[in-house]
């Protein structure tokens, strides 16, 4: 078995597996601070590392905004860039796992970080995984709907045509915010449902359900330091966003570091 995974005892005598059972705490403002502390260490530490996964987000960010001006639908962009992030938590793997080597007094290496993320793609990853996809097909949906209900489809020549109907109509301006609201309610579902999922099936043999009841255990049993961690986070990938996703090449690193540290305090295993 594989050193990065939490070993399940077998009882000599009956030779049956005993069950683990993932115990969440009460998450504090200081384990925040702490996790995020760490988080940045860890991007000291191995920055090479931290600027490739960083700049996968960046390129990307920068290929969904090219693409959607290609197909001249420019007005669709900055959706589309947002619910490329909700990418992140499956991206970050190799950032969980250059954290728990450092954790353990290990090198991380580029190429061994990588081989472990391709491990990953049979496994209850690929299925948690599924479920951050779909999640962001329903973004996308919500999108297209969205301007259905408010304002019907019509076509935009350029991005400031369709900046200047959502700012300067009644329509618009109901779209604006039916869009934030329904886009904030899925950003919390998938937050809720991942912010300590991924590390957890990294870290152990648990299945993908498990990990997302574990996660969303952790959110809502701290509510308002999960809500306000999550609501943080989203102001930072705001603000990274605005110089053309540059920003993305350090906070996503340090924030993906920061999640496995955050995972580390606050959830703990029992066996029965």
């Amino acid at each position: 078995m594989s050193d990065r995974h939490l070993t399940v005892p077998v009882d000599a005598q009956n030779s049956q597996q005993k069950l683990v059972i993932p115990i969440v705490r009460q998450v504090t403002l200081a384990d925040i601070t702490s996790s995020l502390k760490l988080g940045i260490m860890d991007f000291v530490k191995t920055p090479v590392i931290g600027l490739t996964f960083g700049a996968f987000f960046f390129v990307g960010g920068v290929l969904v905004t090219l693409l959607s001006f290609w197909v001249h639908m420019s007005y669709i962009s900055y959706p589309l860039a947002c619910g490329f992030l909700l990418l992140g938590p499956f991206a970050a793997i190799g950032l969980y796992e250059v954290s728990r080597r450092l954790q353990a007094g290990e090198t991380p290496r580029m190429s061994s970080v990588l081989t472990l993320m391709w491990e990953q793609r049979r496994g209850e990853i690929a299925w948690m995984a599924f479920v951050v996809i779909f999640i962001q097909f329903l973004w996308m949906f919500k999108v297209h709907l969205l301007l259905a209900l408010f304002l019907g489809m019509q076509g935009y020549g350029t991005f400031l045509q369709f900046a200047q109907t959502i700012f300067e109509t009644f329509d618009g301006l109901l779209f604006l915010i039916a869009g934030h609201l329904v886009g904030a309610f899925f950003a919390m579902l998938l937050f809720a449902v991942s912010v300590v999922s991924f590390p957890l099936l990294l870290d152990t043999e648990l299945d993908f359900v498990t990990a997302m009841i574990t996660s969303f255990k952790v959110v809502t049993g701290s509510p308002v330091i999960m809500v306000g961690w999550g609501l943080l986070i989203t102001a930072i990938l705001m603000v990274s966003m605005i110089p053309m996703f540059v920003g993305l090449l350090v906070t996503l690193p340090v924030l993906g570091h920061t999640t496995w540290h955050l995972y580390k305090r606050v959830v703990t295993f029992d066996e029965v």
